[in-house]
């Protein structure tokens, strides 16, 4: 049964490289109405129709007629990332990279009134196949389209989200004053209280996470084990009924079990002793400089950025904070902040973390969302106000 959430609201919307939603949920939830939107993965359409909506059109947006796009209010996007991911190795020849161009091509076509890029820090040294520095050049057109433009680097952390996510945002504003950045909403050392405002401590993985139960190994159906016990378990369960999905065991192996049994409480490999270490981690203890690989939570902490490959314990902060055992799919989703109502659909397990491990964090895009209502009112004459907040209740979070 689909559990489709829509945009009602005043502003529309046009999103591209929409993965899975997760930009566009946060948008949703701030009263924003999105009318197209456009990917190039046949597994994140269907999750995104199956929560969203059907205005998602799946095809690679190279090809694509852009006559097809309608006009809009506000073009909201993340071009996929890895070609200018600070982890590997950056390849200017990666087709991948080359997509920030084609949404600068539609924002040129379609003019919005404001527009919002998302992408990883690593975009701030990447270069083209040329040796053009990327982000100065996406800049400079932004700027000779009319548009005041302005790029900063958020960490979800810092607006309610259980991960220490860091991303780059670039977003323009037509005819109108810089954009500034979005005021945090949580923080890590509120001894700073008077000075920041009201401000909510950061949420935790134990915040996150607790009030899941234990994953089975032959269903992706799980429950809830106890009441919640904070405000953003209340979030995460809101309009759910009892039944949790995307919540099945991952696979570990012998060797994998045993490596995570010696990682304690916000450890990682170097906590792994030599008579059970593989040859890969004692590789990693002579070189060093890898804090999340073969990482166990901390509870009382966000835990690190998600990726797409959370289910290996060699690639970041994977390891439950409290059993042995990796984190599941649904986990993974309440660590980004998507809902328990939120389903992923996929053909393969590869598939489903790989939408949950790109997306941008609803909560995190939501806020964002806010922050452009006051810009959309103020310098484009825009005074209808939007819609109420299509989230759950988010006091105190």
């Amino acid at each position: 049964m689909r559990n489709v959430v829509t945009g009602q609201g005043a502003h529309s919307v046009v999103s591209l490289f929409s993965g899975c939603g997760g930009l566009d949920l946060g948008f949703i939830w701030a009263g924003y109405n999105i009318i197209w939107a456009n990917d190039s993965s046949p597994n994140a359409v269907q999750t995104y129709k199956e929560n969203l909506g059907d205005h998602i059109l799946l095809g690679d947006i190279k090809k694509l007629n852009l006559d097809q796009v309608p006009d809009c209010e506000i073009i909201i996007g993340g071009p996929p990332c890895q070609a200018f991911s600070l982890v590997g190795k950056r390849d200017p020849e990666d087709p991948r990279g080359n997509l920030v161009w084609n949404f600068y091509e539609v924002v040129e076509m379609k003019r919005p009134k404001v527009f919002l890029m998302e992408n990883v820090t690593g975009l701030k040294a990447a270069k083209d196949s040329e040796g053009v520095s990327v982000l100065p050049e996406l800049l400079r057109l932004f700027n000779n389209l009319g548009y005041s433009v302005n790029y900063f680097i958020l960490n979800a952390a810092d607006y309610g989200v259980p991960q220490r996510r860091r991303r780059i945002f670039i977003v323009g504003n037509r005819d109108g004053q810089q954009i500034p950045i979005p005021e945090p909403t949580h923080t890590h050392d509120l001894s700073r209280q008077p000075f920041i405002g009201q401000r909510q401590h950061w949420i935790t993985c134990r915040d996150a996470l607790d009030d899941l139960s234990t994953p089975r190994t032959d269903s992706d159906a799980g429950h809830y084990k106890k009441v919640p016990d904070c405000t953003y378990q209340e979030l995460m369960r809101a309009e759910n009924n009892d039944t949790v999905r995307n919540h099945q065991m991952p696979y570990m192996s012998e060797t994998d079990l045993k490596i995570i049994r010696a990682v304690p409480v916000g450890g990682n490999y170097m906590d792994v002793p030599d008579d059970i270490a593989t040859q890969r981690i004692k590789n990693f203890k002579k070189t060093g400089g890898r804090t999340t690989t073969y990482g166990r939570m901390d509870p009382s902490k966000p835990t690190y950025t998600l990726n797409t490959h959370f289910s290996r314990p060699n690639v970041g902060c994977n390891i439950h904070y409290r059993e042995d055992r990796l984190i599941t799919i649904r986990e993974g989703m309440r660590i980004q902040s998507f809902p328990d109502r939120f389903v992923v659909y996929s053909t393969s397990k590869r598939g489903a973390y790989e939408q949950v491990g790109n997306a941008v964090p609803p909560l995190l895009a939501q806020a964002i969302a806010r922050h452009l209502l006051g810009f959309l009112k103020d310098h484009h004459g825009t005074n209808r106000k939007s819609s109420t907040d299509h989230a759950p209740t988010r006091k105190g979070i």
